[in-house]
């Protein structure tokens, strides 16, 4: 997974659309006396036994995070599953070619009313957050609270410094955790977002904090494509274990 706190970049993930088609539903047939015929059972879903089916099935969670920027409606979905169906016999309704330098402008297109929902969603999360007891937001938005004070020095933007932290969105999604991958992590304070380089800043050597950071200095209306939506809130945990030769 990759890290979270280097700088932003931009990038989305093909997929491919078409013009949007009317399913057909069968009206439940009835018998003489006007009583519907019972409905068929819908097949079992496949248990998960093997580490290659769990890992089958990872991939279609992978690839359905993907689709997060495009904001699909539940129409546009059954377009994307036929879209699979179609490629898997080898029966395309449209030519892939064509109409694959259209996607990332669908994308783009789509991009901001994205980032304005999850903007309008963060803002009442963002006023919780600033009025808890020993909370201080900040001119920028940045929202920082000690969850537990350090006793050592605090950095300067331009020191390097090491880091465990865990990432969330709003809703408690975690995103990125260095925890998980038991590995701290390096970097230099003024490399990262605004909301870190800030923040941290604020902390002492030993210290636990708690960094919420609206998408102004996080990852803007762009976000991370398949893990942060644009325009998202980012909650930080973040414990600061050394500064510069001495966090190595």
């Amino acid at each position: 997974m990759a890290q979270t706190p280097p700088p932003k970049t931009q990038q989305t993930q093909p997929t491919a659309q078409k013009a949007p088609v009317k399913s057909s539903t069968p009206t439940p047939s009835t018998t003489k006396t006007g009583a519907a015929a019972p409905k068929q059972a819908a097949p079992a879903a496949a248990a998960l036994t093997t580490d290659e089916q769990k890992t089958v099935y990872a991939l279609g969670l992978f690839m359905y995070k993907q689709l997060s920027q495009f904001d699909l409606s539940p129409a546009e979905m059954d377009l994307f599953r036929k879209g699979l169906a179609d490629a898997a016999a080898g029966k395309p309704a449209v030519e892939l070619d064509t109409w694959m330098p259209k996607i990332q402008p669908l994308a783009q297109s789509r991009g901001p009313r994205v980032a304005e929902r999850e903007k309008a969603s963060s803002a009442a999360f963002l006023t919780k957050c600033a009025a808890e007891p020993g909370a201080i937001k900040t001119a920028s938005g940045l929202v920082y609270r000690d969850l537990r004070p350090g006793t050592g020095a605090s950095p300067k933007a331009t020191d390097s410094v090491k880091v465990n932290y865990r990432g969330t969105l709003v809703n408690g999604t975690e995103f990125d955790s260095s925890y998980k991958r038991n590995q701290p992590l390096d970097f230099t304070l003024n490399g990262v977002i605004p909301c870190w380089t800030e923040g941290v800043q604020k902390m002492k050597v030993g210290g636990k904090a708690r960094l919420v950071c609206p998408s102004s200095i996080a990852y803007g209306d762009a976000g991370r494509p398949g893990s942060i939506p644009g325009g998202a809130t980012l909650v930080f945990e973040v414990e600061l274990l050394g500064i510069g030769a001495a966090g190595k």
